[in-house]
């Protein structure tokens, strides 16, 4: 790529959705984002390092602007820290509105702090192969759009999908790099992709675009102003907490719902005013909307199968067998997706598995949280375990992060006894306040005033026991908080 003198890119990571398609290890309070199926890292925290990686001498790449669901800030900010990446802000919905609100939140906070800058638009639930030819094609996105272009990122189709949306390209621009956009196409029956694939002009559409903030905002001011001067009316009105930034919820949920594509992109190509082309990628982008696609990214066996945890496969082909904790063994199977968690088991063939969405929403019909939370959910000051429950007893393990604290709270239906089985635990009970090592223990009476705080560098874990009448999580009342809840 040629030199550029390019002081002002502005990653935009959008971190929305429940990612449902994955249930049951991707769910409401723990999305596909904020899961780690690849590696050690989350595919937020993958996306973040890939964008932030972008920058050369010539391009300063500013720290990333995220745009979450409200329930999700912790988890965000937590991963971020965990790779040493501070993000410029953290845009917090109160409520899903799709992706053209959410790029637009985050195109109107860029041009208040910067000047017009260049926005590299990703969600956060990719997975790519060749990190360095992404950012090779990224550069050179960010070059065309400092020209004006809206640019969009298209990915040489493998296969028919009818899982993507799709670029049809007709021909290249002079560079021979650059294609021009003749139209956008939403995700196609299986005889409609294999058309598109034997004709040699369509591309899959990766959801990643570069464009200047400002671009943005005109083609949103042409196509769809309600979208625009909503969301206006919501940033003008949004609330500030050290990097956690409201948009006012009253008037956000006036914002119409809609995709970037819907909203803006597929209008492109028929308009004088806006300049849309696309940049093949080629660095083994795969979106994981499906377990399908999961089982396409991981090595295989001789016979076609990824095992994933404590897992044994035998005289078995083409499955997906994931374990995230008990022992999973299957024998003379074929072409299907087993996945365990301590709560729920899905099994289902393949070529069914895209309809887990049905699942998902009988799950909710029926008033149970499967679809919500894990057995283990994840909070600001560390986690806990739904170890066991019946009629009038809860056990719980928590752990607490080093030096974080409890909220001070009080419950009007459950006592809690508390064993100290690792680090040291900090207690306050009414107005006493005592310090616990291991193997010591400790009774919170109902109705008490109390708080647990890890005092030391290590991580603390204690084995909650509740009894009472009703034992839900929303029996607590607060006092104090560090986390602003």
């Amino acid at each position: 790529m040629a030199s550029v003198d390019l002081n002002n890119i502005q990653p935009v990571i959008l971190c929305g959705g429940s990612g449902s398609r994955l249930w049951p290890l991707s769910r409401a309070g723990l999305p596909k984002q904020f899961l780690c199926l690849t590696g050690s890292a989350s595919l937020f925290q993958l996306t973040v390092r890939r964008l932030t990686g972008v920058g050369t001498c010539d391009i300063q790449v500013e720290p990333p602007l995220v745009v979450t669901n409200e329930e999700h800030r912790f988890l965000a900010m937590e991963q971020m820290r965990e790779i040493e990446i501070e993000a410029k802000q953290l845009i917090l919905e109160p409520i899903g509105r799709n992706t053209a609100p959410a790029l637009t939140l985050a195109a109107l906070s860029a041009v208040e702090t910067e000047n017009d800058p260049i926005l590299v638009v990703c969600p956060a639930d990719h997975v790519i192969a060749d990190v360095d030819e992404f950012t090779r094609t990224i550069q050179t996105a960010i070059s065309q759009a400092a020209d004006g272009h809206i640019v969009v990122l298209g990915v040489t189709p493998e296969r028919p999908e009818t899982g993507y949306g799709y670029v049809r390209s007709l021909k290249k621009q002079k560079n021979n790099t650059l294609r021009v956009v003749d139209s956008f196409v939403e995700k196609p029956d299986a005889l409609m992709a294999k058309k598109y694939i034997d004709s040699g002009e369509y591309y899959w559409n990766a959801g990643i675009f570069v464009l200047k903030a400002s671009v943005w905002l005109e083609a949103l001011e042409s196509f769809r102003t309600d979208i625009l001067e909503a969301s206006k009316r919501s940033w003008e009105a949004r609330s500030v907490d050290k990097h956690f930034v409201r948009p006012e919820r009253e008037q956000f949920s006036e914002i119409p719902a809609d995709s970037i594509d819907y909203a803006v992109m597929e209008h492109c190509p028929d308009s004088s005013n806006f300049s849309i082309t696309m940049l093949p990628l080629t660095a083994g982008w795969t979106d994981l909307g499906a377990w399908p696609a999961v089982w396409d990214t991981f090595p295989k066996d001789e016979n076609g199968n990824v095992a994933v945890g404590d897992v044994i496969v035998s005289n078995s082909l083409n499955n997906l067998v994931y374990s995230s904790g008990r022992l999973v063994a299957v024998l003379g199977i074929q072409n299907l997706v087993i996945i365990e968690t301590p709560d729920a088991l899905l099994v289902a063939e393949k070529s069914q598995v895209v309809d887990v969405k049905k699942i998902v929403r009988e799950l909710g019909q029926r008033a149970r949280d499967e679809h919500l939370v894990h057995r283990k959910v994840y909070r600001p000051w560390g986690w806990y375990d739904a170890l066991d429950e019946g009629s009038r007893f809860k056990v719980k393990r928590i752990m607490v992060k080093p030096k974080a604290s409890l909220s001070l709270q009080k419950h009007q239906h459950r006592a809690e006894h508390w064993v100290v089985v690792k680090g040291r635990a900090e207690i306050t009970c009414g107005k006493n306040v005592t310090l616990l090592s291991e193997n010591q223990s400790t009774y919170i009476p109902l109705g008490e005033m109390h708080r647990l705080r890890n005092p030391d560098s290590a991580p603390l874990e204690i084995i909650e026991i509740q009894s009472g009448n009703y034992l839900g999580e929303d029996d607590i009342m607060r006092f104090e908080d560090d986390y602003g809840r």
